[in-house]
């Protein structure tokens, strides 16, 4: 089904599922969220169909983009595509922003904020990868490798207002809903992958026992487990978090289950109460926002937001928009960014933003040395 995608539509490949969108009945701009929900359930209603799929924006105010689609196909099946990712154009153009220099100067300053008399406990700080290509990006010749390129990840393709795509591979799961059950997988803390076995188990290890990642990791679990409590009649939060990888990347991660107390509260709502999480912003949130907004040279847009989809029965699925791309014509600009705690290392986190980088550009066959 990932062949079938075609610029424009909507993708949304998980481990145990792939949902394809295309056309539309409708579509919703939003800035609030609690209208927002209102009025895709509406907008859902009116039309008769079953599913809108969308993206929303990392800032607070800004509007969502939902879609309710003309035609949607599901599969419960596991990743579809098998093939290595093909080889990518190679870039004409490659500017990064900012340099790794100002990114590493970014840092520096925030760890200053952390460690004065203020509240901030985190921040998180992104910088971007401008790519220029002689012709239009090929988003449906890339899409299969990049699945394949992440098997335990969700890929998705999102279409964005003037005719803009944010692509990506995120691990990371905001929230999803199946009848009552809700399940959210934050994760914080990382650190890059080792190149021999030995050096990767032992990168694992460290992760493990980094009180500083530990410390960022808890700030986001007690974040998602204050937003999610008052929804739920039982919610289960681990003691403490287990080790996930990607390709490039080893993360520390908490699985919360809960069952909701009120089945009429659907994903887009939770979606919506719980982002942004710590995990892509900081805490506390308006502090983290405000420094984010003094130190970062760009908007981020959707990056760092949510991508996703919710039912008329209120299921649905929402993915943190990480490891991605908004792509429009011959432009990618890519995202990734890391948690700044107090005990942070400018050039650490500046690696840490590479690895992640790494993510996308292996699985769109994009070789960048040292990006």
């Amino acid at each position: 089904m990932v062949r079938d995608y075609r610029p424009g539509a909507f993708l949304l490949a998980g481990p145990t599922s792939t949902l394809l969108a295309e056309g539309e009945r409708a579509v919703v701009t939003e800035s609030d969220p609690e209208e927002l929900s209102a009025r895709v359930e509406k907008a859902l209603a009116d039309s008769g169909a079953q599913v809108a799929v969308g993206a929303l924006p990392f800032a607070p105010g800004a509007p969502a983009h939902v879609v309710v689609p003309a035609e949607v196909r599901r599969t419960g099946s596991a990743h579809p595509c098998s093939a290595a990712p093909a080889a990518g154009a190679a870039p004409v153009s490659v500017t990064p922003v900012p340099s790794g220099a100002g990114y590493e100067a970014a840092v520096a300053a925030a760890v200053a904020l952390l460690r004065g008399p203020g509240e901030l406990r985190k921040v998180v700080l992104a910088r971007t990868l401008r790519l220029g290509f002689a012709a239009p990006v090929d988003l449906a010749a890339l899409l299969p490798g990049l699945v394949a390129a992440n098997p335990q990840g969700h890929t998705f393709a999102a279409p964005l207002p003037g005719g803009r795509t944010l692509l990506g591979a995120t691990p990371e799961l905001l929230v999803s809903r199946t009848g009552t059950r809700v399940v959210s997988n934050p994760l914080a803390g990382s650190l890059p992958r080792g190149i021999t076995p030995e050096q990767d188990r032992a990168l694992a290890d460290e992760l493990l026992a980094s009180g500083k990642d530990q410390a960022e990791h808890r700030v986001v679990v007690e974040a998602v487990e204050e937003v999610l409590r008052p929804f739920c009649r039982s919610l289960h939060v681990p003691a403490g978090p287990s080790l996930v990888a990607t390709p490039t990347v080893w993360h520390l991660s908490t699985r919360i289950t809960g069952e909701l107390a009120d089945p009429g509260i659907s994903a887009l709502r939770l979606a919506a109460a719980l982002h942004p999480t710590p995990a892509v912003c900081g805490t506390p949130a308006a502090a983290a926002a405000a420094a984010i907004a003094d130190l970062e040279p760009f908007e981020r847009g959707f990056y760092s937001g949510a991508v996703g989809w919710t039912g008329a029965d209120g299921d649905g699925e929402w993915v943190v928009s990480l490891r991605c791309a908004e792509v429009f014509d011959r432009e990618m600009v890519l995202y990734a960014g890391a948690g700044v705690m107090p005990a942070s290392v400018p050039a650490a986190e500046l690696a840490e933003t590479s690895a992640k980088f790494a993510t996308l550009l292996r699985g769109l066959g994009i070789d960048l040395p040292g990006a």
